[in-house]
């Protein structure tokens, strides 16, 4: 899906405003109310824009302890692990990776011990093979996408 310059303007505004109205959008665009919205609506068709709702703090939520559990599947049982983790509300991401592992899962927890207690839970999970666990320990760059889209708009 080609983004263009128009569009790469419209996400910036996205991002470093996002409680403005479409109406408000348009006029900071010079554009008409009805393009603004089209491209929108194109772009979350196409993938592009996956989400409105707030960004939630894990930590603010009771959870300030960020783990990265690599997890090994026993082969043929990728799917099954996969869909089972879904089901464990303290997994807040998960990925199939290469490398080291099957899967790569980011968990919060509320400490130590309540992480042990999901890792437990991970590995008595049929098909787990076994986890490796790293702590997070301090933020350093949060999850972002303004710079890539900047980097976008450059090429244009």
């Amino acid at each position: 899906m080609a983004v263009d310059a128009l569009d790469t303007h419209i996400l910036t505004l996205l991002l470093e405003q996002p409680r403005t109205s479409v109406r408000e959008y348009a006029r900071l665009l010079g554009v008409a109310r009805g393009t603004l919205q089209a491209r929108l609506d194109r772009m979350e068709r196409d993938g592009v824009i996956t989400g409105t709702g707030p960004s939630l703090s894990p930590a603010a939520l009771g959870h300030p302890v960020l783990a990265f559990v690599h997890i090994e599947v026993t082969q043929g049982h990728l799917d099954e692990v996969g869909d089972a983790l879904a089901a464990v509300p303290e997994i807040i991401e998960a990925f199939s990776i290469t490398g080291g592992g099957d899967l790569l899962t980011r968990v919060a927890a509320r400490d130590n011990g309540h992480l042990e207690d999901v890792i437990q839970q991970l590995i008595n999970l049929p098909g787990v093979v076994r986890t490796r666990t790293e702590v997070a320990l301090r933020e350093r760059v949060a999850h972002r996408v303004l710079p890539l889209v900047a980097s976008v708009a450059a090429r244009r």
